[in-house]
């Protein structure tokens, strides 16, 4: 196999200012976050206002490998692979890639909102530098694939997201790109779309083509994936086999993981925030405190201390519960019952929410606890403060007698009616 991809001592650096100037949620979320945590080894010249979002990588991807790109929010995941799209200029280092690439970064990327489904189709393809004739042979195809014939002809600025995702898809993965470049295609769709995306790349590869594949969806990246690298604060952390390399990131957890016993200490020394700062959190049942180790026939709450620094609209305060491999099981905000963005006036706040008993497994789970500004950015820590939540079985959870082995990651305690016929 031949070399089609080399990344030598790339590094990107950003001045913080320009990146409050962004427009895209994602160059907030994928690239300023990083700076939060600390300025960085190798910044330089004015100092806490320049950020290396990535520095001094290097790696070699050959022709039909499939590699995973992983790491936590702000890890700059994003920001290499729009060097490697050619969207973003590098401060450092290089890049040489052989043959056409399609990337499919966040949706919407690359189509013009006032054409057509065909007609972004045929500029897309036009882009690849394909032939008309070319496009013409995988046209249906792609409509196919993208579920969206009725459509076709009717402007992408009026698809919903979905759509927008399915066509973006399709087109990047059926006009025959050399190089396949996907960020967190499986957060937008149906589970059965996801699907058929992972299979649709799993083809690509084994018709000589290479892909390169970001994602927080540990399953799917060992799904499809033959090698993985792992990114931290700009650079490569870890480099290997998939399994070895999820195994090795999934168990070492969070920068941000913590002892509910610390918090408060470890809450004071965060990062300042402008809008809030995070003050305690804790876990209740029956109205006092636990640990990491919780019940599951009882209810739990959830219960968060911040202040209110100014004067903010759409702050939220949410929490994912997540599952060794990082899937989510479910995300639950403060202000699910509000009818328009509130208003959060300054001062000093306490957010409690309750997950009633019977509804998680005895199992591991992930508790990650965050603050946002609706459509803006997230708030410091920009990847959350996760707690490891052991759940251990006292109640009904999916099984009638003892020894009954539990099956998935809820324990829902649904009634049934049995009745004779």
């Amino acid at each position: 196999m031949s070399t089609i991809i080399s990344v030598e001592h790339l590094s990107k650096q950003y001045r913080i200012e320009a990146l409050k100037r962004h427009n895209s949620f994602r160059d907030i979320f994928d690239e300023k976050l990083v700076a939060l945590f600390g300025k960085s080894a190798g910044s330089s010249g004015s100092g806490e206002n320049l950020i290396w979002a990535l520095n001094d990588v290097s790696f070699e991807v050959q022709e039909a490998d499939v590699l995973g790109i992983i790491g936590r929010n702000g890890a700059g995941k994003s920001t290499l692979l729009k060097i490697l799209s050619r969207i973003t200029e590098p401060t450092k280092g290089s890049v040489r890639m052989h043959g056409r690439v399609a990337s499919l970064l966040e949706v919407g990327t690359g189509f013009s909102g006032e054409l057509s489904g065909r007609e972004n189709i045929f500029l897309n393809g036009a882009i690849l530098g394909m032939k008309k004739a070319e496009i013409k042979r995988k046209f249906g195809e792609i409509v196919a694939f993208a579920e969206i014939e009725k459509f076709i002809d009717t402007p992408v600025k009026h698809y919903s997201s979905g759509m927008y995702m399915r066509l973006a898809f399709a087109v990047a993965a059926h006009l025959e790109p050399e190089i396949l470049i996907v960020d967190e295609v499986l957060a937008v769709g149906d589970a059965q779309f996801q699907k058929k995306c992972l299979g649709k790349m799993k083809d690509v590869s084994h018709r000589g083509r290479t892909v390169l594949f970001v994602s927080h969806n540990m399953k799917a990246v060992r799904q499809l994936c033959s090698r993985v690298i792992h990114l931290r604060n700009g650079v490569i952390v870890a480099e290997g086999p998939t399994y070895e390399a999820t195994e090795k990131y999934l168990n070492e957890g969070s920068s941000s993981v913590v002892s509910l016993g610390a918090m408060p200490e470890i809450l004071s020394r965060l990062p300042t925030d402008e809008t809030i700062v995070w003050k305690n959190i804790n876990l209740l049942q029956d109205g006092k405190p636990v640990m990491q180790t919780v019940l599951n026939g009882r209810p739990l709450d959830i219960a968060i201390d911040y202040r209110v620094r100014q004067r903010a609209a759409g702050l939220r305060i949410f929490f994912d519960i997540s599952d060794e491999e990082e899937t989510i099981i479910f995300r639950s905000f403060h202000d699910e019952d509000a009818t328009i963005v509130p208003i959060t006036e300054p001062g000093d706040y306490r957010s409690v929410a309750t997950i009633p008993p019977d509804i998680l497994a005895p199992t591991k789970y992930d508790l990650g606890i965050y603050s946002g500004i609706h459509n803006v950015r997230y708030c410091n820590p920009t990847d959350g403060i996760h707690i490891p939540l052991f759940v251990e079985a006292t109640g009904r959870y999916n099984q009638a007698y003892v020894g009954d082995t539990h099956r998935g990651k809820l324990g829902l305690a649904l009634k049934w009616k049995t009745i004779k016929t």
